[in-house]
């Protein structure tokens, strides 16, 4: 067993701990406004990050070259919305997102053990692509939390317009969506989030085509990577355009996110999931 899926399994177990000790409380039907993580919490959440952390560079990095797979960039994103999770909680009360971050982030690091397939980047040794590689991974990283925080958005504006229920009444993931932040609150992470994602995106695009041109000849390759990435930024384009003209918020900010975010998914993970695992041509190097 490679040290980066050891270490993976100690962050998936971390995260699986965290995520019962904050959603226990609900599934008593504690009576609490607001998830609150605590300091011993926060702490053992940044050690579980850091454990993630080796295991993401075990196995991106080995000892030549580069290596990814589809769930192993699924982790890198989580690891980096959980990273920039972490820094946000140090200056807004957010800390009940975590009820929805730890679940996924389980989720995503018992994936990268189940599914280690992949394949060794070419031309690994050239300095501009390893930056663009991490640039589009933080990119990634960011718009999935965005995607994340706009489900979660649309599952706290859809219970707003129901009736209300007694306690006694409620479910435990309406009890949880009771502990959330406010919206508008949220609503100030996401679009913080959507620019400074879309601003790595866009130097994601600046940096592909300076790699594309010196490994290749060619700005833009018609490939999938390219098509989807190039309409997930376009789509980002559209929903900013609308949010600065139009005032976009509520529903119709929330689906131009979620459309945008699925363009990016199947830039990359959405491929190399159909590749590595459905017909199998993924390999370890």
């Amino acid at each position: 067993m490679s040290a980066g899926i050891v270490f993976h399994l100690l962050a998936a177990m971390s995260y699986a701990i965290l995520a019962v000790a904050l959603w226990r409380p609900l599934a008593r039907a504690e009576n609490q406004d607001k998830v609150k993580a605590g300091t011993i919490r926060r702490v053992c959440l940044a050690g579980a990050i850091v454990l993630h952390g080796i295991g993401l560079v075990s196995i991106i990095i080995p000892t030549h070259g580069l290596f990814l797979g589809w769930a192993v960039a699924l982790s890198a994103a989580v690891w980096l919305g959980l990273l920039v999770f972490w820094l946000e909680n140090l200056v807004m009360q957010i800390d009940g997102l975590l009820l929805i971050l730890l679940p996924t982030a389980v989720i995503a690091t018992v994936l990268a053990t189940l599914f280690p397939g992949g394949h060794v980047i070419a031309h690994a040794s050239s300095d501009w692509l390893r930056t663009h590689l991490l640039i589009a991974l933080t990119a990634y990283g960011l718009i999935t939390v965005a995607a994340l925080q706009a489900v979660l958005m649309a599952a706290l504006d859809r219970q707003l317009h129901r009736p209300v229920q007694s306690e006694a009444s409620r479910s435990m993931f309406d009890r949880a969506l009771n502990s959330m932040p406010p919206l508008l609150l949220q609503e100030v992470l996401l679009f913080r989030l959507i620019w400074i994602g879309f601003a790595i995106l866009t130097l994601t695009i600046a940096t592909g085509i300076v790699v594309s041109l010196r490994l290749y000849g060619v700005a833009f390759p018609l490939d999938h990577k390219t098509v989807f990435t190039l309409l997930s930024w376009a789509t980002f384009v559209v929903l900013l355009l609308g949010r600065h003209t139009r005032g976009w918020r509520g529903r119709i900010a929330l689906r131009w996110t979620l459309i945008g975010f699925t363009f990016l998914l199947f830039s990359y993970s959405g491929s190399r999931f159909v590749l590595d695992v459905i017909l199998q041509r993924g390999y370890v190097g």
